[in-house]
This record gives C-alpha cells, sequence and structure tokens, in this order.
C-alpha cells in the first residue's frame, strides 16, 4: 500500500455529499432527524414484540423484531459518520476504518437480503400451507432461521473484504462518496487479482438469488390468493403482503442496479443519491410500512401503553 512517492497509504479521503455551507447544514438537519425518527420507530417495534407476549408468539413479528434491529445497525454503520462529515467536513477515514464499515455496511445489507426472503417464506407457509404452518415454522425452527440470516450474512463477505483489503493502493486517496463501499477498488493499483470478479460474483448471488425467491413466494401467495373462495380472508392476506412486496420493491429496486453491475468509474452524482435512498431513506420507512394498517400491531401498542399508564398510577 504505498503511494508513487514510496508513502504508506494511512486513510482515505470521502468527498462526501455537498461542500456549500448551507446545503450541508440543510442536509444535516434533515439527515439527523431522519436518523432519530429511524432508530424510534425500529426500537418501538423491537420493544412491543418482546414485552408483548402475543406478538412475541408469532413468527412473523419475530422476525420483524429481528429485521428492525437490522436497520437500526445498518442505519448507524453509514449516517453518524454521514452527519459528522456534513457538520465537520474533513472526510479523513483511516485505512483500517474503511474497511471495517466496508464489510459491516455489505454484511448487514446481504443479511437483509436473507430476512427479506425468510419473510416471504413465513408469508408462504402461513398462507399456502395453514394447517402445517404452526409445526414447519415452531419456535425451534424460527430460532434457527433468525440465527441462519444473521450468521449468513456476516459469514458470506468475509473472503471477498479479506481479498479487497490485502490489494495495494498506491493513490489517489479520494473517493467521491460518503461511505466506503466497492467503489473503493477504483483506487487500487494493479494486479487487482481475482477481489473485483468474487465480490460482483458474491453481489450478484446474493441480490438476484434472494430476489428470485422472493419473487417465486409472493408469485405463489398471490397465485393461491386468487383462486380462494373466501375473500374475507383473502383482503386480509393481500392487505399483509401488499406492504412486504412494498418494502421488497424499495430495498431491491434501489441495490439491484447498482451493485450486479459491475462499477470501474468512479461514484457518480446519481449513484450517492440512490445509495442515500436505500441506506437512509428506505430503513426510515420500512417501519411504517410494516406498522401502519397492521391492526395486530395497534393493538399491541395499546396493551403496552394501557399497562404503562396503569403501573405509573400505581407508582
Amino acid at each position: 500500500m504505498e503511494l508513487a512517492n514510496g508513502t504508506t497509504v494511512q486513510e482515505f479521503i470521502l468527498l462526501g455529499l455537498e461542500s456549500g455551507q448551507q446545503k450541508r447544514f440543510f442536509l444535516l438537519t434533515i439527515f439527523t432527524i431522519i436518523y432519530i425518527s429511524t432508530l424510534a420507530e425500529n426500537t418501538t417495534i423491537i420493544t412491543l414484540v418482546h414485552v408483548d407476549a402475543q406478538l412475541a408468539q408469532l413468527p412473523m413479528y419475530i422476525f420483524l423484531g429481528n429485521f428492525s434491529l437490522l436497520e437500526m445497525c445498518y442505519v448507524t454503520t453509514t449516517m453518524p459518520r454521514m452527519l459528522s462529515d456534513l457538520a465537520v467536513p474533513q472526510g479523513i477515514i483511516s485505512f483500517q476504518a474503511c474497511f471495517i464499515q466496508f464489510y459491516i455496511f455489505y454484511s448487514l445489507g446481504s443479511t437483509e437480503c436473507f430476512f427479506l426472503s425468510t419473510m416471504a417464506l413465513d408469508r408462504y407457509l402461513a398462507i399456502c400451507h395453514p394447517l402445517r404452518y404452526p409445526t414447519i415454522m415452531s419456535q425451534t425452527n424460527c430460532s434457527k432461521l433468525v440465527a441462519g440470516c444473521w450468521i449468513a450474512g456476516f459469514l458470506v463477505y468475509a473472503a471477498p473484504i479479506i481479498l479487497i483489503s490485502r490489494l495495494s493502493f498506491c493513490g489517489p486517496n479520494v473517493s467521491d462518496h460518503f461511505l466506503c463501499d466497492q467503489g473503493i477498488l477504483s483506487l487500487a493499483c494493479p494486479p487487482l487479482g481475482n477481489a473485483p470478479l468474487i465480490l460482483f460474483a458474491m453481489n450478484t448471488f446474493i441480490i438476484l438469488g434472494n430476489l428470485i425467491f422472493v419473487t417465486i413466494s409472493y408469485g405463489t401467495i398471490i397465485f393461491t390468493l386468487i383462486k380462494s373462495s373466501c375473500q374475507r380472508s383473502r383482503k386480509k392476506a393481500f392487505s399483509t403482503i401488499s406492504f412486504h412486496l412494498m418494502v421488497v420493491t424499495l430495498f431491491y429496486g434501489s441495490v439491484a442496479g447498482m451493485y450486479v453491475a459491475p462499477s470501474g468509474k468512479g461514484q457518480s452524482r446519481v449513484t450517492k443519491i440512490v445509495t442515500v435512498f436505500y441506506t437512509t431513506i428506505t430503513p426510515f420507512l420500512n417501519p411504517m410500512i410494516y406498522c401502519l394498517r397492521n391492526d395486530q400491531v395497534k393493538e399491541a401498542l395499546d396493551r403496552v401503553l394501557r399497562r404503562t399508564e396503569q403501573w405509573l398510577r400505581k407508582r
């Protein structure tokens, strides 16, 4: 990792989102509100799932609670750093910190893909195989699926990140982005070896593989519901999966074009906008999409608030 003049690369410089002071202050205000709101929304869901006995027994909400924890981790991987650079524009990040962010960011992204597939599987079993659902999606199997999503998400990118971190970076060390992602490869010196190909193959396998699985699952669900003779249950099921499909569309719609297609050039302004969308806006919208019209969540919230009120009165 040597520059042309013989010095060692100790840090990268991230150019961030904006250079103008007024724009930076505006973005700092907006993203601070979004970040705090995202943490509050997802904390509320996690608390409800763990405190309310009814939700805690339902696999869908166990997955949703873990998904909310994932979203909190996801935004915390990128947003504090982004907010710091907007407040005090330096953009300097150490080599080690850059690749730690790189690894965690990609690992959480792959974990989200696995959780979206798991929630699609859960809805498929609940709607298409309702009699077998309690047996198949037992507490034990549910816990195994949750653990599998987290473990697989953090294992799949271990090898690519190790290979990339061992590349030589001889300058320049400036990246036109606000986080460390695959754009860092454009700063590496040849030969790059198999690292870019392995990263591309991993991105393609995880994104397209899970997207195909989710598409088949929800396609089968929709086909089953169309054939159903019970209009009431069909309407309720369609209402549930419509919100799931909205979350899937938001996530994969913004991610697929960026990480399936190889990018040898520097990050453009459009790329940064799209990255902001799926790292910031999507985690902010997901809790509202899942729970905005969810009667079970509303009822659980009402129960928790009533118990809290009763506890405060006794105090």
